[in-house]
């Protein structure tokens, strides 16, 4: 009885699994029919909003290709809490290398905000010399045509943010690689389906393009200072007001900064977290889109009533099923070879992205930046002391 109910389980959600491998190819082909916009010398002038903190993985190149933009007008902020911060020493070098580029650096101070880098570009957009604002972190990367792909949705009537997709980019090691792929894969099939489904209500914090006015309208940064999904309630708010948020067909690259087991876990738990308070419903639904923990399931109960078979054909399934998830999004929407090269292991970052979303559900605490925090519905952070 209790291996034919975990049977049922298992093929629900392999059924499951395989619907959204659906969805996720129809949103894939709906998202490859957008066209690349493109401007020229009507495009407005720009300020980046660039939050530094300390030495990364990759910084020096992901800060650099923000300096060889091919753009008729920009500006770059640099926001960091202290004149020391290291990552420093690297933009000055940049812009000895590049004095063509307009730079201003803005140092924040301790914030007194749960969210620092909220506080930060408070502080940066009081810097910023024009209406257009680019906020994208420190650890992308962009090509040179990025800001001509970015601006122009922004442009239309009734647009008040333009958001981007991106892929993972591992620094060093499997753990990285395994984060890596979450970002190509599963973030890329979630946003992607959402999209399709309902239209963007949220932003993605790699990049976000908004206009002064409709930050002001929202009640600018402040509005956002005690929450770590400060990129989900900024799209949420800007939607919220009446705007529309436009996920741009452009791709960008992301590099994946923790590179050891334990602080990759950490992350990625912190990340679901957040995830299950900012959207309930949502994260909860995310329940029914893994696939190999089904297979898991199937092997148990193929083992228990002695038809280990039948169990084996349901974990291959779902193992195919991911492989091929992993192409779709990973290759076939955002270009990310690697994650047509490591098809094969998607599977396991599967069945560890499942085990994320179990923890979630653990607890409401969560460490960030050296101090602990308390979630509260809507994904508030409140310090615990």
């Amino acid at each position: 009885m209790f291996a034919r109910a975990l049977m049922v389980v298992a093929l629900a959600g392999l059924l499951s699994s395989t619907f959204y491998l659906l969805l996720v190819g129809l949103a894939v082909l709906r998202f490859r029919r957008k066209r690349l916009a493109r401007g020229g010398a009507e495009l407005p002038p720009v300020t980046l909003l660039k939050p530094v903190h300390g030495i990364e993985p990759q910084l020096r190149d992901s800060l650099e290709s923000f300096f060889r933009l091919d753009y008729p007008r920009f500006e770059i902020i640099f926001g960091a809490r202290a004149t020391d911060d290291p990552a420093l020493a690297i933009v000055r070098k940049l812009i000895e290398i590049y004095p063509q580029v307009p730079v201003k650096v803005v140092t924040s101070g301790e914030p007194p905000w749960p969210n620092a880098k909220c506080w930060s570009l408070m502080k940066m957009v009081g810097e910023a010399s024009f209406n257009h604002l680019v906020i994208s972190d420190s650890d992308v990367e962009v090509a040179r045509d990025y800001l001509r792909h970015l601006i122009p949705p922004l442009l239309e009537p009734g647009v008040g943010c333009v958001t981007t997709v991106y892929r993972g980019k591992p620094s060093d090691g499997l753990w990285t690689r395994l984060e890596a792929l979450g970002m190509s894969v599963e973030m890329t099939s979630g946003v992607l389906v959402a999209d399709m489904l309902e239209g963007m209500k949220f932003a993605l914090g790699p990049t976000m393009a908004v206009r002064r006015d409709v930050l002001e309208q929202i009640g600018g940064f402040a509005n956002l200072a005690d929450y770590y999904s400060d990129d989900f309630l900024l799209g949420n708010l800007i939607a919220a007001a009446g705007y529309k948020v436009v996920l741009s067909s452009h791709v960008i690259d992301h590099v994946v900064l923790y590179e050891s087991l334990r602080q990759s876990l950490a992350h990625q738990t912190r990340w679901m977290k957040s995830t299950r308070y900012s959207r309930p419903k949502g994260h909860l639904g995310m329940a029914l889109t893994f696939a190999v923990p089904y297979g898991v399931l199937a092997l148990l109960a193929g083992a228990a009533s002695g038809r280990l078979w039948l169990g084996a054909i349901g974990f291959a399934v779902t193992f195919v099923n991911r492989a091929v998830l992993s192409i779709i999004a990973g290759w076939g929407a955002i270009h990310d070879q690697r994650s047509l090269r490591y098809c094969w292991l998607y599977p396991l970052r599967d069945l560890m992205g499942f085990g994320f979303w179990l923890a979630s559900y653990l607890s409401d605490k969560i460490q960030w930046r050296g101090e602990r925090y308390r979630f509260q519905i809507g994904g508030k952070m409140v310090k615990i002391t």
